[in-house]
Parts: structure tokens; sequence; C-alpha cells
């Protein structure tokens, strides 16, 4: 079982730290999205990398439709992976839905996280009047799916050009449409599906592990209200607010990514207290 969850998640152990840092990717990406911020960490930490199935390298016979319908199912992946290397407060690094799916996990098991680190995050896409705005209509999301399930590649291209917004940087939209492109289109829709009509909102304020929350200028995917809305609900969190536009600043932006997360675990280790709230 211990090897087929090494190949089933396609777990990669790299750096010379003795304090883990798991980096867990976004909706319709791999683990090699974070290659910059390894790189950076690599002499501080011990980075543990992995792929949901389905994404990358991992096992596509370990798939299973059921099982993954829900963000529940890729939170126990985490788990799994948590488990197998014996991680105890480990920081979690998780990209957009990625996030919620590492918050999910220390709601099951808070032991194995120290801080959960949220870059893009959002607890619910759609809009909820006259409380919640998510950033999009209902009828905005099932046209996302109906796209990717009538032309993958034509949706990979405008999806991808999207979530990055850095209309400056072409080879970034590139990259990311290759992700895209690289995943099963089945897959990848019922991921989509799973992802984007979830509503983890209620789950907020349940989470006992310090959190920061990085919070992208520009980001279509996940507004400011939504960071904010997080922070408001999420105790013991800290939100920033980054220079970086558009929704994969690991990618776009990795040192600005790096430095606040640096900045972030050096102020709140330094004494082993509360996180302090800030809205800065």
């Amino acid at each position: 079982m211990n090897q087929d969850i090494f190949i089933r998640n396609n777990i990669k152990i790299l750096g010379n730290g003795t304090k883990s840092m798991i980096l867990a990717p976004g909706f319709g990406c791999d683990q090699s999205v974070w290659k910059p911020v390894a790189k950076m960490f690599k002499n501080e930490y011990r980075i543990i990398l992995f792929d949901y199935v389905g994404s990358g390298n991992s096992d596509l016979r370990a798939y299973d439709a059921k099982k993954y319908s829900t963000l529940e199912g890729y939170a126990q992946d985490v788990l799994d992976v948590c488990s197998l290397l014996e991680l105890k407060d480990a920081i979690f690094v998780g990209h957009s839905v990625g996030s919620m799916i590492g918050m999910l996990a220390s709601l099951k098991n808070p032991e194995h996280f120290s801080d959960l680190i949220m870059l893009g995050p959002s607890p619910c896409y759609l809009n909820v009047p006259p409380d919640y705005f998510g950033g999009f209509e209902k009828e905005q999301l099932l046209g996302l799916i109906e796209m990717m399930e009538r032309n993958y590649l034509g949706w990979a291209t405008v999806f991808a050009a999207t979530v990055m917004n850095n209309p400056d940087r072409p080879e970034l939209k590139a990259e990311l449409e290759e992700r895209f492109c690289s995943t099963d289109p089945i897959i990848a829709r019922q991921f989509a599906e799973a992802a984007f009509f979830a509503d983890n909102r209620k789950d907020l304020s349940n989470v006992t592990v310090p959190t920061l929350i990085l919070q992208c200028s520009e980001d279509v995917i996940a507004p400011v209200q939504v960071g904010a809305y997080i922070h408001q609900q999420l105790p013991g969190s800290m939100l920033k607010h980054m220079k970086a536009t558009g929704h994969c600043p690991h990618m776009s932006h990795p040192e600005e990514t790096v430095s606040l997360i640096r900045n972030y675990l050096k102020e709140t280790s330094k004494d082993g207290s509360e996180v302090t709230l800030c809205n800065g």
C-alpha cells in the first residue's frame, strides 16, 4: 500500500530542511508548477511534491469517479501522503482549490499541519446574494463545464489566459495551457465540477491551524472580496495583498510569493504565539 500511494500520487521529495513543506497544485495543474518556489525553499525545508490522481504523472488506474466527485476525495489523498511520510506540523502551501483541499485535510487531522498557506483561495465560486460574492453566476460555471465538453482545447486556451491574466507574458499562458491540455478531458471536467460547485464556507470557522491568505491583484477567479471573506470567517488567519496579478502567483511572481511566505513563517515562529490578525 505504501508503494501504491507513492506511485498513485507521484510523490517527490527534495530539499535539506528538517521541517516539511507540502506544495499542493490547483485545478488542472501538476507539481511542476511549483518548480521556482521549490527551488527557493529547498535549502530551508523538506519539500513534498505530489500530483492529484488524473494529473501529471499520477497513476490513472487509481482514478475513481465517485471518490473524486468531491474535494473530500482529494483531501483524503493528502492525508494518505501525510500518513505515509509520517508528517507532523508540516507547512501546507495550496494554490486555489488546493487551499480548500488542504483545509479539509486539516479539519480531519490537524496534527499533520503547523500552518496553512492559501494562494488565491475560494471557499465558493458562486455568487450567493445578498451576503456572498464568489465571482461567478451559476450560468457562467455551467457554461464553462459545457465548453470543456464541447471543445476542450478551445476551453484550455481561453481559461489559461483568464486564469493567468498576465497578457504581457504570453509564455506563462502557454505553460498553463499546456498543463490543462496534458490532463484527460473527462477527469478535468469532473475535477472542475467538484471544485467550482463546492461550497466550503461553513468549514472556515472550524479551522484550527494558523493560516496565511495570499490575495492576488486583478484575480478573476478569486476576487478581493473572497479573500476578505475568508479572513473574516477563518480564525487565526492573516491576509496579505500581493502585487502579483492574476491567479497563479507561484508561476508569475515566485519571488514575491516566497518572500511573503518566508516573512510570515518568521513572524509567527518567533515565540510560538498565535498569529496576529492583519488586513495589510
